[in-house]
């Protein structure tokens, strides 16, 4: 009950947060601020994605059900830190080749956002097969951009 009540909050915030993605930079009056709320949402992102990675590996057995929901709050968190890479929000673990090297982080970013798609379509199949073959290139992005773009 409790984590429907999280996907639920979490899928109205996001839905808050995506209503004003216009203003999506205005909302971080500092840059700190920025740097909190896209190391909060990676955080979230990298537990429920090291959960679904844990069944895909076998370090962890395989339950549908708990592949589903970690899914459903993969599906909105992967969205969320984006806008909190806008212009003088540099700092925390950031590159600054991220604010010179936009394009190429941008495209980094799409990435992400479809193999992270692709992860969660197979995490709600109910199918490990499908989780597994998901799975590894959704990570790939990660590192990826985490090669290019985040400091050590």
């Amino acid at each position: 009950m409790r984590f429907k009540n999280l996907v639920a909050t979490t899928l109205i915030g996001s839905t808050m947060l995506f209503a004003g993605a216009a203003s999506a930079q205005q909302a971080f009056g500092k840059a700190e601020d920025a740097v909190k709320y896209r190391q909060s949402s990676f955080s979230v992102l990298a537990h429920h994605f090291g959960t679904l990675g844990a069944m895909a590996r076998g370090k962890a057995p395989f339950d549908a059900k708990v592949a589903a929901e970690n899914a459903d709050v993969l599906a909105v968190v992967a969205n969320l830190p984006w806008a909190a890479f806008g212009a003088g929000t540099e700092g925390g673990n950031s590159k600054a080749a991220i604010w010179q090297e936009k394009a190429q982080f941008d495209e980094k970013q799409q990435q992400f956002e479809a193999e992270a798609g692709k992860l969660v379509a197979a995490a709600k199949s109910g199918d490990l097969d499908k989780l597994k073959a998901a799975f590894g290139p959704a990570a790939q992005t990660c590192k990826s951009c985490h090669d290019d773009f985040r400091t050590k």
